[in-house]
C-alpha cells in the first residue's frame, strides 16, 4: 500500500535549509515527491511511500532543522494506488530562489 502526504509547513521555514532537510529525510526514508518554497513564506511538501515512512516524514516536518521554527503543519495523508514520482527533489520557483 502506498500513501501520499501533502503538507504546508508554516513558521520560520525559508532560508533555514528546510528544503535540504526535507530532501535528506525523504531520501533516507526512500520517499518520492518534492519540496518547494511558496510565495507566502510557507513550504509545500508532497511525497509518497509506505505508511510508516510517510508518517515519519510528517514527524520530521513538525520538528524541522535546527535553524527552523515550525509553527504548524497542515497536512493530508491518503492511500493511493501508485506514486507519480520517481525520486525526491527540490523544486525551485526561479533562479534567484536557489540563493
Amino acid at each position: 500500500m502506498l500513501y501520499l502526504l501533502e503538507a504546508h509547513v508554516t513558521g520560520k521555514v525559508q532560508r533555514v535549509m528546510f528544503r535540504d532537510f526535507v530532501l535528506r529525510k525523504a531520501k533516507k526514508l526512500k520517499l518520492s515527491g518534492f519540496v518547494q518554497n511558496q510565495k507566502d513564506g510557507t513550504v509545500f511538501v508532497k511525497c509518497c511511500g509506505n505508511k510508516e515512512d510517510v508518517e515519519k516524514m510528517l514527524e520530521n516536518l513538525k520538528k524541522g532543522p535546527f535553524l527552523a521554527n515550525v509553527k504548524d503543519v497542515e497536512y493530508s495523508i491518503k492511500q493511493v494506488d501508485e506514486c507519480k514520482f520517481n525520486d525526491f527533489k527540490i523544486i525551485y520557483r526561479n533562479f534567484l530562489d536557489r540563493f
